[in-house]
């Protein structure tokens, strides 16, 4: 029996195998498991993962929380103006937060980061989504685990939105530290990144304007629209195309995608997207339940959910149709 690896350019994964001369399709691994992640961890098998993305807490000191909102007409008792100058009463109709504060972030990290070296394969890289708060002190414990020799890049994803404070520069992005288990041999399609237009254009020529150019290792992108369809309604949800983008370019269709701070289910998204197996761990049952919801389409296996699952709706919109514009869902 052999194992034959095909690609495909989005969709269903399409890892197959050999027997005796015939092919069968083996279906993708799409899997969420509710449970703590250092024990979800363990049991995972030595480098069998192609990729891991993940977004902790960012030990940000406050709890982490979003409001639903349903907006009601009401000209009498409104609570805001919206088209055409019309007042609306606001409602609240549902309420996510976690806790987001560590006596010992690191301590916290240190283990799951062990296992998740673990956990990839020889050719796999590894993504962490922390903030200015912390990525200093993470990229030293990471350098501890992995070897600086296996450090490739910080990224920084940039977006203009939410507070300016008048005593210090706006914070307006994210750090991404990425590492490659083998710095000499990973995973890194260049011709699968997508591009992005010239900012003059009229200096590259017309054929050069029209294809664009890659990004460097600055990432402008806004953060999920407060009426994106996009929108989950979970505190701190991470753009779609952020992800796809580290997907696209650091596995294969077929590959096997880890994200064990599963949050919103974004990764889990971008991997079925694009053809890749994942698995995605949590321990809040918000997050479970939006997981569920958002991942509907794509046939996916629950594992320890069942108490979770069994009143959710997934048919449900995951969001009212309006939410409150002054809830930012950075860290």
């Amino acid at each position: 029996m052999t194992t034959v690896s095909t690609a495909a350019g989005g969709g269903d994964s399409v890892s197959r195998l050999q027997v005796d001369g015939v092919i069968a399709q083996e279906p993708p691994t799409r899997k969420v498991i509710f449970a703590d992640n250092l024990e979800a961890l363990a049991a995972i098998p030595d480098e069998c993962v192609d990729l891991i993305y993940i977004d902790p807490p960012f030990n940000t000191g406050r709890p982490q929380s979003r409001k639903g909102i349903r907006a009601i007409r009401d000209e009498t008792h409104g609570d805001r103006v919206g088209f055409q100058g019309n007042r609306y009463r606001s409602i609240q109709t549902s309420s996510i937060q976690y806790p987001d504060q560590f006596d010992d972030y690191l301590a916290f990290l240190e283990p799951r980061f062990r296992e998740a070296k673990r956990a990839l394969n020889p050719a796999g890289s590894f993504f962490l989504h922390v903030d200015y708060r912390e990525v200093h002190y993470c990229k030293i414990l990471l350098d501890q685990i992995w070897g600086r020799e296996s450090f490739i890049n910080e990224i920084i994803w940039a977006y203009d939105y939410g507070g300016r404070p008048k005593s210090r520069w706006p914070a307006k992005h994210d750090n991404i530290l990425w590492y490659a288990k083998d710095p000499r041999d990973y995973t890194f399609n260049y011709h699968a990144i997508d591009r992005i237009p010239y900012m003059a254009p009229g200096l590259v020529g017309p054929e050069k304007a029209a294809r664009g150019k890659t990004p460097t290792d600055v990432w402008w992108n806004t953060i999920v629209p407060t009426n994106s369809a996009e929108k989950t309604g979970y505190p701190t949800q991470k753009p779609l195309a952020v992800i796809e983008r580290i997907i696209r370019a650091h596995s294969n269709p077929g590959d096997l995608v880890l994200d064990f701070f599963a949050g919103s289910g974004a990764t889990g998204e971008a991997a079925a997207k694009h053809g890749r197996s994942f698995v995605l761990i949590d321990n809040n049952p918000e997050s479970i339940r939006i997981i569920a919801k958002r991942l509907a389409p794509y046939g996916v296996q629950f594992e320890g959910c069942n108490a979770i699952l069994q009143d959710t709706n997934l048919n449900q919109p995951l969001l009212s149709p309006i939410q409150d514009p002054d809830d930012d869902t950075t860290n």
